[in-house]
C-alpha cells in the first residue's frame, strides 16, 4: 500500500490558474490523529491520551502531510505514534518540498530550526507567528514591511490587522506573517495576507478523510501492522479520488477544483464498486469517467467568505460543546485588511 501511494502521490497536474499563486505551487502541511482499536497488539505501539485520571479513550497514531492547496491532493504523507510530536512528523515531509513551492503553515511552524530546515529545500515560506514575538528589523521595507533574521534565515515580516464586518457587527484580528519572499514589489503583503488563508485547506482534507471517508470511526485494524497498511490504504483512495475530481473540474476550462464535492465524488465510486463496473478496463481511458460526470454535474457554488470561528461541531454528540451556543446563520461579509507600520 505504501508502494502504490508513492506511485499515485503529488499534487495533481492541472490547468486551473487557482493551485498557484505567482508561479509558486501552494502546498501546506500540517498533522492530525486518527485513533485505532483497543487491543492489546496496537497498545505495543499506540499510547492513549493522558488524562487526569491516567489514559483514556482509544490508542491514536498521529498523522502529518504535505497537501497541495489548490487541489487538496496529497503531496507526501508520515504517520506513527502519537507519543511523538508534531513538529518531529510534519519536519519529515521536507523531502518532498522543492524549488517553486510556497509552504504555509501555522504558528506551531514557526519555530527556527524548523524554518531553516524547510527553507534549505529551496522552498519558499509563508507562516504565521506569535504577534508578540520579538523579531529586531535589519531593514524597513516600503510596504510597511520590515527584513529580520530567525535562526541563519531571513525573512520578512508582515503585521496587519484583518476586520470583517457583517449585519451582527465587526471583528478584527492580528496576523504576523513570515515569508521568505523578501522583494516586497514582486510579493505584494496585500496578496500574501489573503493568500495565507489557503492553509485551511488542509483541515478540509483531514475533515474528508476523518469525516467523510471514515465517517468518524475508529480504524479497524487490530495489530500494528494492520494499522499502518489501512492508513496507507485510506491515503489510496483520498488521493484516487483527488485526482479524478481535478481531472473532471480540468476538463472544463476556469472552473476552481473547489467547486468539485468530495462526498459526491466518493458517492459515486461506492456505487461503481458495488455495480463491480469497469472491471475489464477499455483501451481508451475516460480521465473524466463516471465519478467525474457525477462531480460535473453536482458543481458547488463559489465559496463565500467564512464569518464563523473555526470550532468542532458535536453534532452526533447529546452534549453542547464548550463555550456558547453555535451560530449557524448565514452572514453576507465583507473583509478589510489595514497593514501595519508600527516601529516593533
Amino acid at each position: 500500500m505504501r508502494a502504490l501511494f508513492d506511485l499515485m502521490r503529488g499534487p495533481v497536474a492541472t490547468t486551473a490558474t487557482a493551485t498557484r499563486w505567482r508561479g509558486l505551487l501552494v502546498a501546506t502541511v500540517d498533522g492530525t490523529l486518527l485513533p485505532v482499536p483497543d487491543t492489546p497488539a496496537n497498545l505495543t505501539v499506540f499510547a492513549k491520551q493522558r488524562c487526569n485520571n491516567g489514559a483514556g479513550g482509544y490508542p491514536q497514531i498521529r498523522l502529518a502531510a504535505l497537501v497541495a492547496c489548490g487541489t487538496r491532493a496529497v503531496i507526501g504523507a508520515v504517520f506513527g505514534p502519537a507519543t511523538t510530536g508534531e513538529l518531529e512528523y510534519t519536519g519529515r515531509p521536507a523531502g518532498d518540498l522543492r524549488a517553486g513551492m510556497l509552504l504555509l503553515g501555522d504558528r506551531n511552524f514557526a519555530a527556527a530550526d524548523l524554518l531553516n530546515r524547510f527553507a534549505a529545500t529551496g522552498a519558499h515560506l509563508l507562516v504565521r507567528c506569535k504577534a508578540g514575538r520579538r523579531l529586531p528589523p535589519v531593514a524597513r521595507c516600503g510596504d510597511g514591511s520590515f527584513l529580520a533574521r530567525v535562526g541563519a534565515l531571513t525573512v520578512r515580516v508582515i503585521d496587519a490587522e484583518i476586520s470583517i464586518v457583517t449585519s451582527a457587527g465587526a471583528r478584527t484580528g492580528r496576523y504576523r506573517l513570515l515569508t521568505t519572499l523578501t522583494d516586497p514589489s514582486a510579493r505584494p503583503a496585500a496578496e500574501l495576507i489573503r493568500l495565507y488563508h489557503e492553509r485551511w485547506e488542509i483541515e478540509t482534507a483531514y475533515a474528508e478523510l476523518k469525516s467523510t471517508v471514515l465517517g468518524g470511526r475508529v480504524l479497524r485494524a487490530r495489530t500494528p501492522a494492520g494499522t499502518e497498511q489501512e492508513v496507507w490504504a485510506l491515503l489510496v483512495a483520498y488521493q484516487a479520488l483527488r485526482t479524478a475530481m481535478t481531472d473532471a473540474t480540468d476538463s472544463v476550462p476556469g472552473t476552481d477544483p473547489d467547486r468539485a464535492g468530495f462526498t459526491i465524488a466518493l458517492s459515486a465510486a461506492r456505487d461503481q464498486i458495488i455495480l463491480a463496473a469497469g472491471v475489464i478496463a477499455d483501451t481508451v481511458i475516460d480521465l473524466v469517467g463516471v465519478i467525474g460526470r457525477h462531480v460535473l454535474a453536482q458543481l458547488l457554488p463559489q465559496r463565500r467568505v467564512r464569518t464563523k470561528d473555526r470550532i468542532v461541531k458535536r453534532t452526533i454528540s447529546k452534549y453542547n460543546a464548550r463555550g456558547p451556543a453555535i451560530d449557524r446563520t448565514t452572514y453576507k461579509a465583507t473583509i478589510s485588511i489595514n497593514m501595519l507600520t508600527t516601529d516593533p
